[in-house]
């Protein structure tokens, strides 16, 4: 089944679909699909579009044939809806397991690629597997897909199910049956290399993933460690969830409120549902721009006597950050941060530890920066530039009903 083109066609490109028109043929192609194969019923807009899509933390991937989408799926990182197939599977063993997760979803290929040996499929399961392992910041994938097609997922890209039945009515697919797996992406290429060793190129899909470069991949261009890459502009969502399809206006209650977290500015609002009447006795979701990053750190005492403490930086606001660590910090612990935002932007800060929490995969630290100078000014100022209505905008705000998210300008002393 293994058909891996180190030289694909020059006329194949893959990238992020993150315009009106990439977006709608994605889409389009995926109705078509899921109509043909039973998962969803005829719509009149021919587009398939789910909640999912309208997240921040939701990626979709193109392959593009000359001027045609000829395959995509999407990359579903976990939000404020959680995963699609989580109405149906337990996620407990992969959430005790450090790292993100992610689902992969809505995968559709043009029917003239299909019997093609892999010469579409393959170059975008790379394509996933890169963006996965360096952009996304995610450690697991998951994963329900017919029982008909999992022996792709089991036999070449070693996924392991979730649990050994099969569920007979899987409602996000028009109730077909289906499996849930998942994948350890940090241990993959380990078992990649076993299984495929001896294998030639062409047959080898851990050389494939992780020794060849496609020239047709385009990575997105981020010149901080982000790790997200939110695409809907108020006007995107306006078209595909309000007029092409009526998907907002199908939302609980709850989700219209979460969204209205997620995107709370003016422009934004105007397209999204108004805040359901019941929803104002609710007590109010907390709201704080966090942008997702992925950066290298490390913490000294003021005095500089002991060793720096390395630190992983995952997210980062107007005046703080939180972090990761494997040491242990004591209470009110503060120094001069060091911190890698992109591959030419180092900067130092004076940084407070105010919030600890304890996670599956391990003490995160929020911390508080009182003066934080121009350079990280300057990232927060970019991160905002495309938090504006705007087709590449970005968003990402913590936002919950229950308090168990933090946020920095409400932390108190640990």
């Amino acid at each position: 089944m293994v058909d891996c083109n180190a030289t694909p066609d020059p006329r194949l490109s893959l990238g992020l679909a993150a315009n009106q028109a990439d977006l709608e043929a994605c889409f389009s192609l995926l109705h078509d699909a899921y109509v043909g194969c039973g998962f969803m019923q005829p719509h009149p807009s021919g587009l398939r579009v789910t909640p999912y899509h309208a997240l921040p933390t939701t990626t979709t991937l193109y392959a593009r044939f000359d001027d045609q989408i000829v395959g995509t799926l999407s990359i579903i990182r976990e939000g404020v809806f959680g995963f699609p197939l989580q109405s149906v599977f337990d996620l407990a063993a992969v959430r005790a397991e450090p790292g993100r997760i992610a689902e992969i979803s809505a995968l559709a290929i043009h029917p003239k690629f299909r019997s093609t040996g892999g010469s579409v499929l393959f170059p975008l399961m790379k394509f996933m597997y890169e963006y996965c392992t360096r952009y996304f910041d995610t450690r697991h994938l998951v994963i329900a897909v017919n029982p008909k097609h999992i022996e792709l997922y089991e036999s070449l890209l070693f996924f392991q199910r979730l649990q050994a039945q099969v569920v007979d009515n899987y409602e996000f697919v028009n109730g077909a049956p289906a499996v849930g797996a998942s994948l350890d992406l940090w241990a993959a290429p380990t078992v990649y290399q076993d299984a495929y060793a001896g294998r030639r190129p062409d047959r080898n899909l851990h050389h494939y993933f992780t020794q060849v470069a496609l020239p047709n991949i385009r990575m997105p261009a981020r010149p901080y460690f982000t790790t997200n890459d939110p695409v809907m502009s108020p006007a995107l969502l306006d078209h595909f969830f309000n007029r092409r399809t009526q998907v907002l206006a199908q939302l609980s209650p709850r989700q219209q409120r979460l969204l209205h977290a997620i995107y709370p500015e003016d422009s934004y609002r105007a397209v999204l549902p108004p805040v359901p009447q019941e929803a104002h006795g609710h007590p109010p979701l907390r709201r704080h721009h966090r942008y997702s990053l992925k950066c290298p750190a490390h913490l000294t005492d003021l005095q500089g006597t002991t060793e720096p403490v390395p630190l992983e930086v995952i997210d980062v606001s107007a005046h703080g950050f939180l972090a990761r660590s494997t040491a242990q910090l004591p209470d009110h612990t503060h120094g001069m941060v060091r911190v890698h935002l992109g591959a030419d932007e180092v900067v130092m800060e004076q940084a407070m530890l105010v919030r600890r929490a304890m996670t599956e995969s391990g003490p995160q630290y929020g911390f508080r920066i009182e003066e934080p100078g121009s350079a990280w000014r300057r990232c927060i100022r970019h991160l905002e530039v495309r938090d504006t209505p705007r087709a590449d905008g970005r968003v990402s705000v913590a936002a919950d009903e229950t308090g168990e998210l933090w946020t920095i300008d409400s932390l108190a002393a640990a």
